[in-house]
């Protein structure tokens, strides 16, 4: 059974699980799958495609699986997919994907903030928060545990990796390896993450490790290329050190806040 307030509207097609909640002049498109327990504020407009899991509490004003910002769609049918126990805060605008039957898709136990807004065919993961007015555009990918702040920026195809922190008004227009902190406009390199890492049970000997991979990158002035060769050489093989080497070589080396010397040999 469901409390549905009678000034809402909810398309006779939309499929709603048990004990969903839906509040004063929201929108419920046709074509929308909402799941158990989820609560659904006052002028919320859930549009077509949008498949929302158990457990969602969305807020006054957000806009899930709205049309594309993009030329490139021409009015496919496509989705925005949103895992379980999210709270979705007011104003949040989530693009549906460009391409017919893809999804822009929202990991589980996440916090997306105010005027939040999530372009097409973005991935985040589970367990991110998002800080007030934080833009991600199109084709972008946020890894798990990691926390954007206010305002921060994501350019088109950018991926972050796991466990990454990106500070207030910070631009991100590369891509940013796993486990670090990110900031300033231009970005640059603040650090390894480790209250977070410490947070997430990591020792201090993992944490050591990733500190000296960064070293590597971002303080010898060396290449990405000859960067990872030395951590290979010079890092005890771990789970974490993997995943930095593999993200930045399944980048092609192409990484945010690289040292302006480095930089300077890739014009070259």
């Amino acid at each position: 059974m469901s409390n549905i307030s009678p000034l809402a509207y909810v398309s006779p097609e939309a499929k709603l699980g048990n004990n969903v909640t839906i509040s004063a002049f929201a929108y419920i498109d046709r074509n929308v799958e909402i799941g158990d327990n989820c609560v659904i504020s006052p002028h919320v407009s859930i549009l077509s495609g949008a498949r929302i899991g158990k457990n969602n509490r969305i807020l006054d004003g957000s806009i899930i699986s709205a049309t594309p910002q993009d030329f490139r769609w021409k009015g496919e049918d496509s989705f925005v997919e949103i895992g379980e126990n999210n709270t979705i805060r007011e104003h949040v605008i989530i693009n549906r994907s460009i391409h017919a039957g893809k999804a822009t898709r929202i990991g589980s136990n996440s916090f997306i903030m105010a005027q939040t807004h999530i372009g097409h065919d973005s991935v985040i993961g589970s367990y991110v928060v998002l800080g007030n007015a934080v833009k991600i555009a199109g084709s972008c990918k946020i890894g798990d545990f990691c926390i954007l702040s206010s305002n921060a920026l994501v350019h088109e195809n950018c991926e972050v990796g796991q466990w990454v922190l990106v500070k207030g008004g910070c631009r991100v227009n590369n891509n940013v390896p796993p486990f670090t902190v990110m900031a300033h406009n231009p970005i640059e390199y603040y650090g390894v993450n480790a209250y977070v890492l410490r947070k997430g049970k990591k020792s201090e000997s993992v944490i050591d490790d990733i500190a000296k991979c960064y070293r590597h990158v971002y303080q010898t002035a060396t290449s990405p290329f000859n960067a990872l060769l030395r951590i290979e050489s010079d890092v005890e093989k771990s789970d974490e050190r993997d995943m930095i080497v593999d993200f930045i070589r399944n980048h092609d080396y192409k990484i945010a806040a690289l040292p302006p010397e480095v930089i300077e040999e890739y014009k070259d």
